[in-house]
């Protein structure tokens, strides 16, 4: 029997959004994803838009209580911008949204639970996309710094840990280069120039934080996906560090290192995609200095070099490299048959603490995705079996326990998520909850990876044969 012990005063919990819980009930203003549903709700699984969630809104009260049940002691959620903010211009806030946010933290709070707030998940207010293309404006940039700041003034007293961005590589992926975000549009030159500006309101936020001289910590949380190469050749060894430079290195470096890949500038200006920016700009982003960072994972990204031609008419970073499927490789049947591969946890924290100065970071995100049918039904004990993922979730724990004790720094794991909750174009297609949503009711189900976890959060230690 091995146990694997985590570090004194560490972090255990999961992750959520507002608006993937919350829902559009009472928002002063509409997402591009409340506006995106109306508009095409063909585009996401089974029709169903982001009006079907677990309502937080109404039942935080209820899901802080689950959250103590299986021992959190911690919870990332994000405020929404279209609810909190009544003037989009001025920052002005929403009185009923600040009740309902203070409501919520302080019933976080006084259940033991720390409460660790994001500003942006993917929900830009409509009126700017339209008015302004969201971040494809700089205007939208300083909106959003004083819609941080509005939140810091009101809520900074009692959060300890802020994060400015969820993912932000994700908005311009999918907005500006696959097509699985609005605004829907394929133009490689736009989607630097929007990463860009989403680092511009990144640093403005933090500028805004340190000018109200809190006493908690700020960071960012970013999708670190190591790229794996189909075999030792030089080729191929190119090709996974094209893909690490411009799918992690190109927020990283600036983010945590404070300095832009000059590799990615030249390669950006080689294909007539270098953003707009000046001098002050880019001291301002470079200068910024975060207090922590969170890592989601998920599944490795595996490449080759090109064999094939490439056809698109726009830049992608698969200009490249090819993506490779390891023959050899586990896979998630509930999944769309992605990879599993707990050796990546490992790989994550020891460039962080070889190459990014072993800032402090946690766990952000990591989850094992099951369908309905795959998790089945409730069992005689009134739990729902889902064995499946603490084997995994024991595997990667175990890679990360291996690098905390070759000195990373890491202090926390969230898991994605507490509740089955609405995800984007594939709505309820995937489940990752603690605790199953029906949707017909809004009943809350335990499942055994619950069960399991609160014995890992209460005793800070897992034990394998």
């Amino acid at each position: 029997m091995t146990t694997y012990a985590f570090p004194n005063h560490f972090l255990w919990g999961a992750a959520a959004s507002g608006p993937q819980t919350e829902g559009a009930e009472g928002k002063p203003h509409r997402s591009i994803w409340d506006s995106w549903h109306a508009a095409q709700p063909e585009r996401f699984y089974r029709g169903i838009g982001p009006e079907t969630v677990c309502n937080t809104l109404h039942r935080y009260k209820e899901d802080v209580a689950l959250m103590k049940h299986i021992g959190f002691n911690s919870f990332r959620t994000s405020i929404q911008w279209s609810r909190l903010i009544d003037d989009l211009e001025t920052g002005e806030p929403n009185a009923e949204a600040v009740r309902f946010y203070n409501d919520y933290f302080d019933e976080m709070i006084a259940n033991g639970i720390e409460p660790m707030v994001n500003l942006y998940h993917f929900d830009m207010p409509e009126e700017l996309q339209n008015r302004y293309g969201g971040f494809e404006s700089k205007h939208v940039t300083d909106l959003f710094a004083r819609f941080a700041a509005t939140a810091f003034r009101l809520f900074g007293h009692k959060i300890k840990y802020w994060i400015t961005f969820n993912e932000p590589i994700v908005p311009v992926e999918g907005g500006y280069l696959y097509d699985f975000h609005y605004p829907c549009k394929k133009d490689g030159k736009l989607a630097a120039q929007v990463a860009f500006n989403i680092m511009l309101a990144h640093a403005k936020a933090v500028q805004c934080y340190r000018e109200q001289a809190l006493t908690g910590e700020i960071g960012v949380v970013l999708n670190l996906t190591p790229s794996y190469t189909r075999n030792d050749s030089a080729e191929d060894k190119k090709a996974a560090w094209y893909a690490d430079l411009l799918f992690n290195r190109s927020f990283l470096d600036p983010l945590v290192k404070h300095q832009f890949p000059k590799e990615l500038c030249e390669l950006l200006a080689l294909h007539q995609c270098l953003p707009e920016t000046t001098k002050e700009e880019v001291s301002l982003i470079t200068g910024s200095h975060i207090d922590f960072l969170g890592v989601n994972y998920y599944v490795p990204r595996r490449v080759q070099a090109r064999e094939t031609p490439y056809t698109l008419d726009y830049f992608t970073p698969e200009f490249y490299f090819e993506n490779y499927v390891d023959p050899n490789g586990r896979f998630n049947p509930y999944r769309d048959n992605n990879e599993i591969h707990p050796q990546a946890i490992y790989d994550i924290a020891t460039n962080i603490r070889d190459n990014y100065g072993n800032i402090k970071w946690y766990l952000a995100e990591i989850g094992i995705a099951m369908d309905l049918q795959s998790e089945g039904p409730v069992q005689a004990d009134g739990v729902i079996d889902d064995g499946f993922r603490i084997g995994l979730m024991e595997e990667h724990l175990v890679q990360l326990h291996r690098a905390i004790a070759d000195g990373a720094n890491c202090f926390g794991v969230h898991q994605w998520t507490f509740i089955d909750n609405w995800s984007w174009l594939n709505s309820f297609k995937r489940r990752y909850g603690f605790y199953r949503l029906d949707l017909e009711t809004g009943k809350r189900q335990i499942k055994r990876n619950g069960l399991w976890f609160k014995a890992l959060a209460q005793s800070n230690q897992f034990t394998l044969e």
